[in-house]
């Protein structure tokens, strides 16, 4: 068979591939809260149930926050660091 017609004809979809509702610290520094943890994030309509949460560098956080999420960016983890807060990552 040729090769032409061996290759996917709508993309390729990875079947490890994690897909992350994004949240930047923008989003964070808007809360008001001291702590922020994945079912805050949820609550107030930030992401969706049930998919892992990255966070993001986009922002600048003005006091100290403890962000709880599945992942961080390196630079919202340094942002986070910078303000005197703390990056925890859960599972």
């Amino acid at each position: 068979m040729p090769f032409y017609r061996r290759i996917p004809k709508r993309g390729f979809v990875s079947v490890g591939h994690t897909m992350f509702a994004v949240v930047n610290l923008d989003d964070i520094a808007r809360l008001e809260v001291d702590n922020v943890d994945v079912e805050l994030l949820v609550a107030k309509g930030l992401c969706r149930k049930g998919m892992p949460v990255k966070v993001l560098g986009r922002g600048r956080l003005e006091r100290a926050i403890t962000v709880a999420a599945n992942a961080f960016s390196q630079s919202a983890r340094q942002e986070i660091e910078r303000a005197g807060g703390t990056a925890k990552v859960v599972s």
